[in-house]
């Protein structure tokens, strides 16, 4: 009878791989963090891996290239968001007679949606402004096959319903209307720690909260 295989004996000095779900959680929260702070371009494995506090050959045990890492980033961080943003939003029990109603409505839950997760991810802004945003971002291809197109041009089509009831003056056009909402959500919200050090000696140099981003972005 053959006795049971052994388990291979680790080389001495090579730390212990934690095979489970949170070490993997963990290496990706790092490495969006970094992404946002310093870029895609100028992220490296071993950066992500000293951050983590763990060896090169760790994150390789988990994403098998660096490609594989920012897929693993855009699909299991910023897809859940775009997800959320854009999913359908409460019916009202007795639909709004009036499309600017229910368009102001619309971009009011959207733009409350874009503070709490930018709240809740605070790498999220300069991430999206920096890699998604920019021409040549790192992140652009990988993110924008995941936009929910046909929500998108459902928008479009309401916007332009409100101007022909003469809601909604003829001037806008309803194409810009959610990426003025992204910009007016996003930018102060990527940058409010430099209005911060701007405004520290004027006459209100409290930050500028969330309540006041998403109600400037509603209302514009």
């Amino acid at each position: 009878m053959r006795s049971a295989p052994t388990t291979p004996s680790r080389r001495p000095g090579r730390p212990p791989r934690p095979d489970n779900a949170a070490a993997r959680a963990n290496l990706l929260d790092t490495a969006t963090g970094l992404f946002a702070a310093q870029g895609v371009a100028a992220t490296t494995l071993t950066h992500i891996a000293q951050r983590a506090g763990v060896t090169t050959a760790m994150v390789h045990y988990y994403f098998k290239s660096r490609d594989q890492l920012i897929d693993a980033v855009v699909q299991e961080r910023i897809v859940p968001v775009i997800g959320y943003v854009w999913s359908p939003l409460p019916q009202p029990q007795i639909p709004a007679a009036d499309p600017a109603a229910a368009a102001r409505a619309f971009i009011a839950e959207v733009v409350g949606r874009l503070v709490q997760s930018a709240v809740e991810r605070p790498w999220l802004p300069a991430l999206w402004l920096h890699e998604v945003v920019n021409e040549g971002g790192q992140l652009r291809e990988r993110v924008l096959r995941h936009l929910p197109v046909e929500r998108l041009q459902a928008f479009i089509g309401l916007i332009a319903e409100c101007q022909r009831a003469g809601a909604i003056t003829p001037d806008v056009e309803p194409r810009l209307v959610f990426l003025s909402v992204l910009g007016l959500t996003l930018l102060p919200l990527a940058t409010s720690g430099l209005w911060r050090r701007v405004l520290l000696d004027a006459a209100q140099p409290q930050a500028i909260d969330t309540r006041a981003i998403a109600a400037h972005a509603t209302h514009h």
